[in-house]
C-alpha cells in the first residue's frame, strides 16, 4: 500500500490560484526507476508496492489518497516578453507533505496531460526531457546546489507528437515549492494585490518564516528570495551549468534549480556559451545568467511593489537599494565559491586580484577551449610547487604556455596560504567534481532508451552521479569530454 501522508495548502488560497483536474491516464505505464532514499526522506511508504502499482501512481493513473490534483496559474516573462496566462499546461500539483525535519515538499506530476493552461500542447512529455530531468536534477543534489529532485520515472506506453514520434514519459519531482517569479506576475498583471499578498504570505510561512517575524515582513521576504536566488546562480557559474531557459516562470521563490528543459554543463569552456536550441540571441547564455537573475528578479519587485510600500513612502527607491544587494550578495557567493575551487583564502586587501587571478583563468580556458570540469579536477592535483602533476592539466590547453604563465601567478597566491597541500587539495577535491552528467552521455542514455528500450546506459550514468567528487574504479569514462562526433550542439525543452 502506497502511504503518502499529504497536508496541502496551496488548495486553501481559493480557485483563482488553480484549476482543480485530474490526469489523463496512459495506456501502458512502465516504471523506470523510483527513487527510494527521497522516498523515504519524505516519508512516503510505498510497502509491499510492485513496480506496477508504483508505474500506475506515478503516470497518474492511480490517485493517492489525500492527493488534490491541480494545475497551478502562472504568468511570466518568456525571452524578456510577457504572457499574462502561462501555467502548469503539462503539470499537476499532486499536493504537500512534510519531511521528518519538518521541513514542506510538494510532489509535481509533469507529464500528465492537458489542462486549462496548456494552450496549443498536448499535455504530455517525451520520454527524453524525462531521463535528462531525472539525471540532471538529481546530480545537482549530489553537486550541492539546491534543486528540485525526482521521485519517479516511468514511461506511459504512447507516443507523442513533437518533430517525430517519440515514447513519452512522466516524471514525479519534488521542490519546497513549485511558486514562482510568474506566479506574482501572474496575479500583478491582473491588479490583484489580495491574492499578490495571499501568496507572499504563503511563501513566507512555506520557505521564509523569519520573515515573518521582520519588523517589515515583505521587505525580509523580498530581501530573503534575493540571497537564495544570487547563491544558486554563482553555484550554477562555479560548475559550468547553464540553465538554458531562464524565463521568470522558471525561477523558483524558494531559490530552487527548476524546470530542466535545454539545460547543459559545459565541455569546453567559452564566456557565451548557449545550448538553447530556441535561444537564438544568446539572453540566456552562461555569463548572462547573473545579470537575468537580477533582471528578473526585478519582476518580482514590481509585482510585489504595494506590499513593498506598505511601510514606505517611496517603494521603487526601496526595491532599488535591495536589488542592489542581489549584486553584493552574487559577488560575495561567487567570490568565496571560486575561491574554494581554486584552493585559496580570503586574505586581507586581495577581493580584487583574486577576482583578476581566477578571471585570467576562465580567460585562458576560453581561448584554448580546455575542458570547464577537467581543467578544475587536475587543478585540484596540483602542488605548490611545479611538478610532473603539472602535465594533465597542460594537455587539456592548446597552447600550454599560456596556462604555464597563469600557473606561476597562482602559485605565488599559493605562498600566502597556510593550508599544506595536502589540506588544500583535499578542500579543492571536495567542490571540483570528476563525474558531472556531460551531455553527450545524457544523450547517450537518451538515445538507448528511445531507440532500443534499453534504461541501463542511464542507470549506470545515474549511479556514477552519486558520487560526484569520488573517483570511481572503470568509471573513468565518465569523465571525459566527447569525441568530436559525440558534441551536442543544441539542446531542447520537450515541448
Amino acid at each position: 500500500m502506497l502511504q503518502i501522508p499529504f497536508e496541502n495548502r496551496y488548495v486553501n488560497l481559493g480557485d483563482r490560484f488553480y484549476e482543480l483536474i485530474k490526469p489523463a491516464p496512459v495506456a501502458s505505464p512502465s516504471l523506470i526507476r523510483f527513487n527510494d532514499e527521497l522516498a523515504q526522506v519524505l516519508g512516503i511508504s510505498a510497502t509491499d508496492l510492485s513496480e506496477i502499482d508504483l508505474a500506475a501512481v506515478f503516470s497518474g493513473n492511480v490517485i493517492p489518497d489525500g492527493a488534490e490534483p491541480l494545475a497551478m496559474a502562472y504568468a511570466g516573462h518568456q525571452f524578456a516578453h510577457f504572457s499574462p496566462q502561462l501555467g502548469d499546461g503539462r503539470a499537476l500539483l499532486l499536493g504537500e507533505l512534510r519531511a521528518a525535519n519538518g521541513t514542506s515538499f510538494d510532489v509535481h506530476l509533469k507529464g500528465s496531460g492537458r489542462t486549462a493552461f496548456s494552450r496549443n500542447g498536448d499535455g504530455r512529455a517525451a520520454l527524453g526531457p524525462v531521463l535528462r530531468e531525472y539525471l540532471v536534477s538529481e546530480a545537482m543534489v549530489n553537486l550541492n546546489v539546491p534543486t528540485t529532485r525526482a521521485l519517479a520515472a516511468v514511461t506511459t506506453g504512447e507516443q507523442v507528437v513533437r518533430e517525430q514520434l517519440l515514447p513519452g514519459g512522466v516524471i514525479t519531482r519534488v521542490a519546497e515549492s513549485f511558486v514562482r517569479v510568474g506566479t506574482f506576475q501572474y496575479f500583478s498583471s491582473r491588479r490583484d494585490v489580495d491574492a499578490v499578498r495571499q501568496l507572499a504570505d504563503y511563501m513566507i510561512e512555506r520557505s521564509y518564516p523569519d520573515a515573518a517575524q521582520a519588523e517589515t515582513p515583505y521587505v525580509a521576504f523580498f530581501q530573503g528570495v534575493l540571497e537564495r536566488q544570487a547563491r544558486l546562480i554563482a553555484k550554477w557559474m562555479q560548475l559550468g551549468f547553464i540553465h538554458g531557459v531562464m524565463n521568470t516562470d522558471n525561477m523558483s521563490i524558494a531559490g530552487e534549480t527548476i524546470d530542466y528543459g535545454p539545460c547543459a554543463f559545459m565541455d569546453a569552456y567559452a564566456h557565451d556559451q548557449v545550448f538553447s536550441s530556441i535561444d537564438q540571441q544568446g539572453r540566456y547564455a552562461y555569463n548572462n545568467q547573473p545579470g537575468i537573475g537580477i533582471w528578473n528578479l526585478s519582476r518580482l519587485a514590481e509585482a510585489i511593489l504595494p506590499l513593498l510600500a506598505d511601510n514606505e513612502d517611496d517603494p521603487i527607491e526601496l526595491a532599488k537599494s535591495l536589488l542592489q544587494g542581489y549584486a553584493d550578495e552574487y559577488e560575495r557567493a561567487w567570490l568565496d565559491g571560486m575561491r574554494t575551487k581554486f584552493g585559496i583564502t580570503a586574505v586581507a586587501n586581495k577581493d580584487a586580484d583574486d577576482q583578476a587571478l581566477i578571471k585570467d583563468l576562465l580567460n585562458v580556458m576560453a581561448a584554448n577551449r580546455a575542458d570547464f570540469t577537467l581543467t578544475f579536477y587536475h587543478l585540484s592535483k596540483l602542488d605548490a610547487q611545479a611538478s610532473e602533476t603539472d602535465r594533465d592539466c597542460r594537455l587539456l590547453f592548446d597552447r600550454p604556455d599560456e596556462f604555464d604563465d597563469w600557473v606561476v601567478q597562482w602559485r605565488e597566491r599559493l605562498s600566502l596560504e597556510t593550508h599544506s597541500d595536502e589540506q588544500r587539495q583535499a578542500s579543492m577535491r571536495a567542490v571540483n567534481p570528476v563525474y558531472i552528467p556531460r551531455n553527450h552521455q545524457i544523450e547517450a542514455a537518451i538515445r538507448a532508451a528511445e531507440d532500443h528500450g534499453d534504461f541501463s546506459v542511464f542507470h549506470e550514468l545515474h549511479e556514477v552521479l552519486q558520487n560526484p567528487f569520488t573517483e570511481q574504479a572503470g568509471k573513468e569514462r565518465y569523465q571525459l569530454p566527447p569525441e568530436p562526433e559525440e558534441v551536442v550542439q543544441y539542446t531542447f525543452c520537450g515541448t
